[in-house]
């Protein structure tokens, strides 16, 4: 993961409300609505958004909220969502379209169908998943422009 991204313009720190589907999604709007106050490509604005919204109902769903953590860069967002959760045991197969340990009541609102993780990466230039079971993951993704 290429950590040299050039100078900081923009920092922003979100709290995310874990069990909380009324506020998941709130983080990735903000910075949506940052990112095109900046003049940001809209195609950039959109991976950006949904690769954040995708984690922010990762943590919501399976680690009782958590931190999102995202910096904007002259050429570039990097984006660390970052929770306590009880981490993922296999993020080979968590990356897997389709694979879920999301509860059958979390299906019955319609999220839980295993592609947060793979879209988190389809809409990612660069993406980093770091998980201990019992500690939780880190998850860094970068969106260049």
């Amino acid at each position: 993961m290429n950590n040299d991204l050039g100078e900081e313009l923009m920092n922003f720190k979100f709290e995310i409300d874990g069990g909380n589907f009324t506020s998941a999604g709130q983080a990735s709007m903000s910075i949506k609505k940052s990112l095109g106050q900046l003049g940001i490509a809209p195609d950039i604005i959109r991976k950006v958004s949904i690769a954040m919204y995708e984690g922010e109902i990762n943590m919501v769903i399976h680690a009782e909220g958590g931190t999102a953590d995202v910096t904007i860069y002259p050429a570039a967002v990097k984006i660390v969502l970052q929770d306590e959760g009880p981490g993922i045991a296999d993020v080979d197969i968590a990356m897997q379209e389709g694979f879920s340990t999301a509860p059958d009541t979390i299906r019955s609102l319609g999220f839980g169908a295993g592609m947060g993780l793979p879209n988190m990466l389809k809409y990612t230039d660069d993406m980093l998943v770091e998980s201990v079971i019992g500690s939780g993951t880190k998850v860094t993704m970068i969106v260049n422009y």
